[in-house]
């Protein structure tokens, strides 16, 4: 990592270095075409997107509803957002306290993460790939894996030395949420509640911890591109408003910041294993000239070596085979190669296109 490091860091400016400067003006490399700005494309009112109570989920005559909601919810936007669901307020806020002690730091102490290979197992960057990106992306990330947490928390940060305790806590709150979770979302595709447990409790957890620092010019730029996640899903804990998520009808849609909330996001690996059923939800991230956002990504799939396919149960003569076998290991080879801004890794596994 550290070759790696030496070879990405000469050309390497964050974000934040960038905010630092009292930058009234967006450097030239991340101006976005007029066509991709955020303020060219349609926003709808969100006051409508689902908002899911899990407080009843283990109640025996009330589960049925929640997952009905479930259900309405990942066929039609592949987003919810969930209440009641157990992780700690005082959990969540120390997560975000150690993003943004981390994010604080002097650079070189944040450099000596800084890798641009996607296969580091802990790694800092910007944009999305600094080095090749045609136009850069407004934020800051460190990536690491989570599950089991004791395998890679030494990995972890040392400095803050508030990161891995609660970083740690946070990590696996989230990744007992997303076990019921999943649950949920396979009963309500007419699936075994504990279909694929085994591989879901192995699966793999990515946290990405994004930081997103206040922009000069923000109608101008984007903290990241429309995409979706690999995951099967992914749990997002935001500290201000900036994601946003785009609907059936190509409408963008911000998504509000509601107290002791967590956003729940579908990503290629459920679409695939729905067989189409549920869709991918396309999101970004939007940035703002006043306040730093931070958002804490936790992405949930299989193990980097596992495939998914179709659920068996899933396929017949209404519903043909729609969709090979794909992984996380396979989505990482891809994004290696290829510019995420133009190609999807979903549509590499799509038969019928």
């Amino acid at each position: 990592m550290m070759e790696s490091s030496a070879l990405a860091s000469a050309s390497f400016t964050s974000a934040t270095s960038l905010t630092r400067r009292g930058l009234s003006h967006l450097p030239k490399s991340y101006i976005l075409p007029p066509s991709d700005r955020p303020n060219c494309t349609q926003n709808t009112n969100s006051s409508n997107l689902p908002i899911i109570d899990l407080s009843s989920m283990q109640h025996p005559l009330l589960r049925s509803r929640v997952v009905q909601e479930v259900r309405l919810a990942c066929k039609e936007l592949g987003f919810f957002q969930v209440i009641n669901h157990e992780i700690p307020p005082l959990v969540m806020n120390g997560a975000l306290d150690a993003a943004n002690a981390f994010f604080n730091l002097p650079s070189e102490d944040k450099m000596q993460l800084m890798s641009d290979n996607v296969h580091e197992p802990v790694r800092y960057g910007t944009s999305l790939n600094h080095v090749n990106d045609k136009v850069h992306f407004w934020r800051d990330f460190l990536k690491h894996y989570c599950n089991p947490i004791s395998a890679w928390i030494d990995l972890c940060p040392s400095n803050p030395p508030c990161y891995k305790e609660q970083i740690g806590n946070y990590a696996k709150a989230v990744h007992e949420l997303q076990k019921k979770l999943m649950e949920l979302i396979f009963e309500s595709l007419g699936l075994h509640p504990t279909y694929l447990k085994e591989d879901i409790e192995e699966g793999s957890e990515v946290m990405a911890v994004n930081y997103y620092p206040a922009c000069p010019e923000p109608e101008l730029a984007l903290g990241l591109p429309p995409h979706t996640d690999y995951s099967l899903l992914s749990i997002t804990l935001q500290n201000q408003q900036g994601l946003q998520i785009l609907d059936r009808d190509k409408n963008w849609h911000s998504i509000p910041v509601i107290e002791g909330g967590l956003i729940v996001q579908l990503g290629d690996q459920m679409e695939v294993l729905s067989n189409g059923q549920y869709k991918a939800v396309i999101h970004r991230a939007t940035v703002n000239s006043e306040k730093c956002r931070i958002s804490i990504a936790s992405l949930h799939s299989l193990a980097l070596e596992k495939k998914v396919g179709p659920a068996p149960k899933l396929v017949d003569k209404q519903n043909p085979l729609s969709y090979k076998e794909g992984g996380f290991g396979d989505f990482l080879n891809f994004i290696s190669g290829n510019d995420i801004t133009a190609a999807r890794f979903i549509d590499t596994l799509k038969i019928n296109k």
